[in-house]
Parts: structure tokens; C-alpha cells; sequence
């Protein structure tokens, strides 16, 4: 039987410690926003399950949506704005 442990030295040449790299880091920050206000709105669609609904839980709900697109808008227009200050 042929051994791969040789081959695979070459396949795994860079090893891997698990940890994510500063620049990972400095995305997951202008990200934060995003993700807690997504993490907000599936705490109230979580806490709706087992509830009938109310009228004020439709307005939680809206909320939350408006918080979330409100995040997405605000990341994307910094985004843009950042390709454009690099391109100019």
C-alpha cells in the first residue's frame, strides 16, 4: 500500500492556526451594525413563534426590518464611498 503522508506535506504546505486575519477583523467591525441588527430581528421573530400576534408586535417587527435595511443602507454607502475615495 502507498503511504500519501508525503503528498499531502505538499498540499498543506502553509499551515492553518484557525485564526482569522486582521483584515478579516477590520470587516467583521464595519460589519457590527449589520449583524447585531439582524440579530435583533430574529430575537422578535423568535419570541413571536409561540405568541398570537399583536399589534404591537408587528410594529416590533417593522421595526427591526427598518433597523436592518437602515444597517444595509449605511454599509453599502460606506462601501461606496470608501471605492470611491480609492479611485479618485
Amino acid at each position: 500500500m502507498k503511504s500519501i503522508a508525503a503528498l499531502q506535506a505538499v498540499v498543506t504546505a502553509a499551515p492553518f492556526d484557525g485564526e482569522p486575519t486582521n483584515a478579516e477583523l477590520d470587516a467583521i467591525e464595519i460589519e457590527i451594525p449589520l449583524i447585531l441588527a439582524e440579530v435583533d430581528l430574529l430575537d422578535v421573530e423568535i419570541w413571536m413563534l409561540d405568541r398570537p400576534v399583536t399589534v404591537l408586535d408587528e410594529r416590533r417587527v417593522r421595526r427591526a426590518r427598518h433597523r436592518v435595511l437602515a444597517a444595509r443602507r449605511d454599509l453599502t454607502n460606506h462601501a461606496g464611498a470608501m471605492l470611491r475615495g480609492g479611485a479618485a
